[in-house]
């Protein structure tokens, strides 16, 4: 992955509470001297790894991306302030489950489109065309619809049949977590957490999609998805945010067995929440 050049970086003059931003990280050091020294490479190859650590993990913020990298927060920020200035990034008010404590709320980094371009390597335009072409062929209106959603049902299928071994192998508390690796073997970079009422459920979360510019124009993808994924876990799933409506992550709620209709109205409140934070300046897919 490569991004667009970068300056050559001044001295560090952003402050930073702790110890931390005295203590010179792996990569780099204080100082204009320095900095003028260090190799372009070394800084884009830092700088990269900032981006990748958001595509993995999601929106982060510059101590979650410090932590995660052995880096500065002062650090970070720079190199976020200048992700940020190429469109690769975009800042986020870190969205806070429960009671939100005093102060000024965190920001968390999300990758932009064309910070997620960067990673993709799905042909867009050719697939839109296809699809179209589908349509097309099928009639358009509500024929072309249907159409689009059988192909996009009979592709989910055979890519299913890839995951389905995994998730059956894995105790039925683990499924989810099978999953997500299956998934992230295929590029979709996914993670399985407790949900914000652990006691209903988990949230299966893609931090990538390869197909997500095409899915904006046809939502039968993620519905396809969503109903692959339901079959596989043996249970009714609810996608709660998707990276194509414009959201950080693909979200789906996994209740646990037993949950119930309290799990599914928890699930349709935070569809609710979702849907109101989601990018402004998107239309849903």
């Amino acid at each position: 992955m490569k991004y667009a050049s970068e300056e050559q970086e001044g001295p560090a003059v952003e402050q930073t509470d702790g110890p931390a931003a005295s203590a010179p990280d792996k990569t780099e050091r204080r100082g204009s001297a320095t900095h003028a020294a260090a190799p372009h490479d070394e800084q884009q190859g830092t700088r990269n790894r900032v981006a990748r650590s958001i595509l993995d993990h999601g929106p982060s913020t510059a101590a979650e991306l410090a932590l995660r990298l052995e880096l500065t927060q002062a650090a970070v920020r720079r190199h976020l302030d200048a992700l940020a200035a190429e469109g690769v990034v975009e800042p986020r008010e870190k969205r806070v489950y429960g009671t939100r404590g005093r102060g000024r709320p965190a920001r968390a980094f999300a990758l932009t489109d064309c910070g997620r371009d960067a990673f993709d390597q799905a042909y867009d335009q050719l697939a839109s065309e296809a699809l179209r072409w589908i349509a097309q062929s099928a009639g358009g209106g509500e024929k072309g619809e249907a159409a689009v959603a059988a192909f996009a049902r009979a592709r989910l299928a055979a890519q299913a049949e890839g995951y389905r071994e995994a998730v059956e192998a894995a105790e039925p508390e683990a499924r989810t977590e099978a999953l997500a690796k299956a998934l992230t073997a295929d590029g979709y970079a996914a993670t399985a957490r407790s949900a914000p009422n652990p006691q209903l459920g988990e949230q299966l979360c893609q931090h990538h999609c390869p197909v997500a510019h095409v899915a904006e124009q046809y939502p039968q993808l993620c519905e396809a998805e969503t109903e692959v994924f339901s079959r596989l876990l043996g249970t009714h799933v609810q996608r709660l945010a998707t990276i194509a409506h414009g959201d950080g992550v693909c979200t789906t709620f996994v209740p646990k067995a037993g949950a119930g209709k309290a799990a599914h109205s928890t699930a349709r409140t935070s569809k609710t929440t979702t849907a109101s934070a989601s990018t402004a300046g998107r239309n849903p897919a």
